[in-house]
């Protein structure tokens, strides 16, 4: 077990299997020193655990926890791509969209739920830059969708 999954053990969170792609995309995808992850949706054994719009049908407390999921779901992907978290110099980016409410204005506290993840598993490595962005609807009406860019140790 790596450092990574000790720490989020820890946490008393495991790393999930790698999400199943809603279309025609692959979970997560390695170029250099870099691994991309596909928008990650907060889903659970294939099923998202809330649907709807973040300040009406979703809480932001419940929308903060499904972006931690959906951080989990984003670290089973890159694992998939390097075969050990460990190797994660670096968080470089987080991009997180929430499907809001007309007047719901607060993005930026629903996705620290993966900025916080990010930061307390990987330390100074999961602190990030960040974009936080309302949207009308995500997939499958989720409430939550996160992609994340990681720097890989060189050569590994």
């Amino acid at each position: 077990m790596s450092k990574v999954e000790e720490k989020l053990a820890e946490l008393g969170l495991t790393l999930p299997p790698v999400a199943a792609p809603v279309a025609a995309y692959v979970p997560a995808l390695r170029t250099g020193d870099f691994v991309f992850t596909s928008g990650q949706l907060p889903m659970v054994a294939g099923k998202l655990p809330n649907t709807g719009k973040v300040g009406a049908e979703v809480t932001p407390e419940e929308a903060k926890e499904l972006a931690q999921i959906c951080a989990l779901n984003a670290l089973a992907a890159v694992k998939s791509a390097i075969g050990d978290l460990d190797l994660v110099e670096q968080v470089v980016k987080v991009v997180g969209f929430v499907a809001s409410a007309p007047d719901f204005t607060g993005q930026p506290g629903v996705i620290n739920g993966a900025s916080e993840l990010f930061g307390k598993v990987l330390g100074e490595a999961g602190m990030h830059a960040r974009s936080a962005v309302g949207v009308t609807v995500l997939p499958l009406d989720a409430p939550v969708e996160v992609e994340v860019q990681v720097r890989v140790r060189a050569g590994a």
